[in-house]
């Protein structure tokens, strides 16, 4: 158990970062920050099977102007027993820790449960029990203004009212659990992409929230089948041809959104499409409040779109045409 180095780095990034965050043309702009869900075994070691993101190079992330993370985490990990039952207490502390290192260095964290919409390998078909995890989960955070709760990860193959279901009783717990001044991050069905949301998650418009909190999250690749797993992109104009259908929907229904994940290889074509689609999203800030790059985390290696400071793939070759967005 590692938690002590979490609770000294989130002390060295909380204190000198602290009120710190650069202008930007877009509400939001940073990473994901992966690492909480990785691996198959369950429960799994911390330290051999998953790590938890590194505050200290959160902090350079924030430092570049990054204004928000998303910390990825494993439900089965957090609650074991059920969705319902109780904590993995030390589980929950460093989900917390990371969470609270980012938050008091001013910025924005998203709590995301990366399990796209399944529990033990199941759908989640029990919007009741989804909807006392989120009050349960809320609750530990609902007095931290910065904590963004994000429904679920990339919601896919599944019966398109019972994603937004699952999604409104995410929103019900959230604020039953007092948790009424953070944002909540709704998420579609068919991997909530961008290019599909028009036709897939068009009942998602339905969704209510009595404080009026709602941001859409979809998330875009830009290889051939947008499954985020090429570095090649399919041409210099397929990131604005990808969210345009999405942008003309939250205007026409009155909502804002998020590309809650994004990418693109370190090459030519990539970097021109990846300028061009928040070049084209930054002109359409009313409805667009940002985006954040998958991803970083310590464990990325040599990962095609590692943001991870400080010789990340993308962190070298990539950040320089995020930066007039930071």
């Amino acid at each position: 158990m590692k938690l002590y180095t979490l609770l000294f780095a989130a002390a060295a990034l909380a204190a000198p970062q602290r009120g710190h965050k650069r202008a930007s043309v877009f509400e939001w702009f940073g990473s994901n920050e992966s690492g909480a869900e990785f691996g198959t075994n369950i429960p799994g070691v911390y330290g051999t099977d998953y790590i938890f993101p590194d505050p200290s190079t959160i902090a350079t992330l924030i430092d570049k102007g990054m204004s928000i993370f998303r910390v990825q985490f494993m439900m089965e990990r957090l609650v074991p027993d059920s969705m319902t039952g109780s904590y993995d207490e030390e589980y929950l502390t460093n989900l917390t820790t990371v969470v609270n290192a980012v938050t008091d260095a001013g910025v924005h964290a998203i709590i995301d449960p990366h399990n796209y919409g399944r529990y033990n390998g199941e759908i989640i078909s029990s919007t009741s029990d989804f909807q006392t995890f989120w009050e349960n989960l809320a609750g530990q955070f609902k007095d931290n203004d910065l904590a963004i709760f994000d429904t679920n990860n990339e919601y896919n193959s599944m019966d398109q009212d019972l994603v937004l279901e699952l999604n409104q009783a995410a929103i019900n717990g959230i604020r039953a659990a007092g948790a009424t001044t953070q944002y909540i991050f709704v998420e579609g069905n068919s991997w909530t992409g961008a290019w599909t949301w028009v036709d897939v998650n068009d009942n998602m418009k339905n969704l209510t929230d009595p404080e009026d909190k709602i941001v859409y999250e979809m998330h875009q690749y830009l290889d051939s089948d947008g499954s985020g797993t090429s570095e090649t992109c399919v041409s210099g104009t397929i990131g604005v041809e990808r969210v345009t259908d999405a942008t003309q929907w939250l205007k026409d229904n009155n909502k804002v959104g998020i590309l809650g994940e994004y990418a693109g290889g370190d090459n030519d074509v990539c970097r021109t499409a990846v300028s061009g689609m928040l070049e084209y999203m930054a002109n359409n800030t009313d409805v667009w409040k940002g985006a954040v790059w998958w991803a970083a985390g310590p464990w990325w290696g040599d990962y095609i779109f590692s943001m991870e400071p400080p010789d990340g793939t993308a962190y070298t070759g990539m950040l320089d045409i995020l930066e007039p967005y930071l």
